[in-house]
């Protein structure tokens, strides 16, 4: 399985909800292409997830939280290779996390996880500000 790429596209960290037969999984590191739309587990916690997701599974839990079972990995490990470049332009990182927190936006509406829900409204709004702000320093620097 390659690091980080889907159909070409460089895939984002975030977390997320996944169901698992008829468990719900909360709190997974995933990976999310904004262009093609693949969600898959990050592949530092991939055996993990499939242990407590059959575990969970066998119990009939109708939900658990990743984060309570797994040892936490340190984020920054986990994401490195695939959050936007740093040398990118920030008005253009923003703007693909933009797209990315919206599409997720609707995941968590068709899983009605109103939790998820609200932690994305959020994260929209910051880089809806962020945004705001790189694009009045761009036009004083007149581009």
């Amino acid at each position: 399985m390659s690091m980080s790429f889907c159909c070409g596209a460089s895939m984002i960290g975030t977390k997320g909800t996944l169901k698992h037969i008829r468990t719900q999984i909360h709190n997974v590191p995933l990976l999310f292409c904004p262009v093609c739309h693949r969600v898959e587990v990050h592949h530092l916690v991939e055996n993990e997830y499939e242990i407590l997701a059959e575990y969970a599974h066998g119990d009939g839990a109708p939900e658990v939280d990743f984060q309570e079972y797994v040892e936490s990995r340190d984020q920054a490990e986990l994401f490195e290779n695939c959050v936007n470049n740093e040398n990118e332009e920030p008005l253009d990182v923003v703007r693909s996390q933009i797209d990315m927190a919206l599409d997720l936006l609707m995941v968590a509406k068709q899983m009605n996880d109103a939790e998820w829900e609200q932690q994305l409204k959020e994260r929209l709004n910051v880089l809806s500000k962020r945004r705001h702000k790189l694009k009045s320093k761009n036009t004083m620097r007149g581009r």
